[in-house]
């Protein structure tokens, strides 16, 4: 039997995925470190990081695992990214990152302004080539659908429910709206994964100066070598105890504080109602406190390393997302999302371009807008994980304009569609 048409994956229990997702991580990590025959060849081209997510993608395409049947995603968003970011945080130099300048809110506020834009473009290139695909009336129209699209991809999940309720998409329809969001946004995230492996290439074309990005990955290299010292297990305990320690004081006090906030009526719709947001602002900002403490001195111990083995779980739980079989179940929505992701990337490589941004601007401005929190601190420590804070910062702006960005980009592709007549 063709396991594609399997109705369910041959695993979904949690604690056998889980084993499945880390021996791909181990094969991944053996492979790279070997020095002789194909495997440096190969991973001179595809980083590390990119196979970490694409083997359990190719898992998931197959039949063998499933996002849709297995909540390790779910703990690991919950549970290992606030974790990681507290220990990839604790030992920042805030004044550093302050120090990398405009460069970076340019080019993601250049990101914002590209998923605005590029709604509507889509939509107007749409209906001249696949028509069917973007017409539909009333709640059915397919630009109240693509509204929540832009919630997601400006902000994040609780903006993308938010933008369901406020332009009424049918919910019988709103499944090809996931599936375009899942799809598109992994390709993406998949490119710029093979992008950083060329990292240098990238700038060198953009001529861009990334001095201060490296002033800042040799800081904190150059303070974790003066405090490195050799762990014990209590040290590894220690540590670990204070990142999730704190990981539940931000639960806990995240669900106090969308309690507080939803009794605003005003704030019904806004991300200061989501639980997630509240997390990971609580959990970075416990980070940024232990950093002017001695607990910073918990690096020397490997507290970063620690943060990032965390990381590199909650990528292989993400790429089992991608399905990669589900482009071909609709491909005119697909085609549409594929267009207005284009449009986005093409303008930050215009503005990286005329401003010399370091390609980690461009990919973590970008990330910060689509993925948000959950992935934008991913491709910032891909970098180096002195970096994963910036992908925070940027994510948490990111949730905050992206209620505002969606209705904005919502109401140009509906002129879109009423002036291509694809609608009433």
């Amino acid at each position: 039997m063709n396991i594609l048409l399997q109705a369910s994956p041959i695993f979904s229990d949690d604690k056998i995925v889980f084993g499945i997702l880390m021996l791909c991580l181990a094969v991944v990590f053996y492979t790279s470190s070997i020095k002789k025959g194909i495997w440096p060849k190969f991973y001179k081209y595809v980083p590390a990081l990119l196979m970490c997510y694409l083997l359990p993608a190719i898992l998931n395409s197959m039949g063998v695992i499933s996002a849709k049947e297995t909540d390790t995603y779910t703990i690991a968003k919950n549970y290992l990214l606030p974790a990681s970011l507290i220990l990839m945080t604790l030992s920042i130099d805030l004044k550093a990152i302050i120090k990398l300048g405009s460069k970076s809110l340019i080019m993601f506020f250049t990101a914002t302004v590209g998923i605005i834009l590029g709604g509507p473009i889509a939509i107007l290139l749409m209906a001249k080539l696949w028509p069917a695909t973007v017409d539909g009336v009333g709640v059915d129209a397919v630009w109240r659908g693509l509204s929540t699209l832009a919630g997601s991809w400006i902000g994040g999940g609780a903006n993308q429910a938010a933008m369901l309720e406020v332009y009424e998409y049918n919910p019988d329809k709103y499944g090809a709206m996931v599936l375009v969001d899942i799809v598109v946004a992994n390709i993406w995230m998949a490119v710029l994964l093979l992008g950083i492996g060329q990292n240098a290439r990238i700038d060198k074309w953009f001529k861009a100066d990334s001095s201060a990005i490296e002033d800042l990955k040799n800081k904190v290299a150059s303070f974790g070598a003066t405090i490195k010292k050799e762990p014990k297990l209590k040290d590894y305990i220690i540590i670990l105890g204070i990142g999730f320690f704190l990981t539940s004081l931000a639960h806990f006090f995240s669900g106090h504080v969308v309690t507080l906030f939803k009794g605003i009526p005003a704030l019904q719709d806004s991300s200061l109602t989501s639980a997630f947001f509240w997390l990971i602002v609580l959990a970075t900002t416990f980070g940024l406190i232990l950093s002017f403490t001695k607990a910073r001195n918990l690096e020397g111990y490997g507290a970063s390393k620690l943060g990032s083995v965390f990381i590199y779980i909650l990528v292989a739980t993400i790429g089992m997302k991608m399905d990669m079989t589900l482009i071909l179940e609709n491909p005119g929505i697909i085609l549409l999302g594929l267009i207005w992701m284009a449009f986005h990337v093409l303008l930050l490589v215009i503005v990286a371009k005329i401003i010399r941004a370091p390609f980690f601007f461009l990919a973590v401005g970008s990330k910060a807008n689509i993925g948000g929190a959950a992935s934008a601190p991913v491709i910032a420590a891909a970098f180096h994980p002195a970096l994963a804070p910036v992908g925070v910062l940027l994510a948490v702006l990111g949730y905050a304009l992206g209620t505002y960005g969606a209705v904005l980009s919502a109401q140009l592709m509906e002129l879109a569609s009423k002036f291509q007549g694809v609608i009433p």
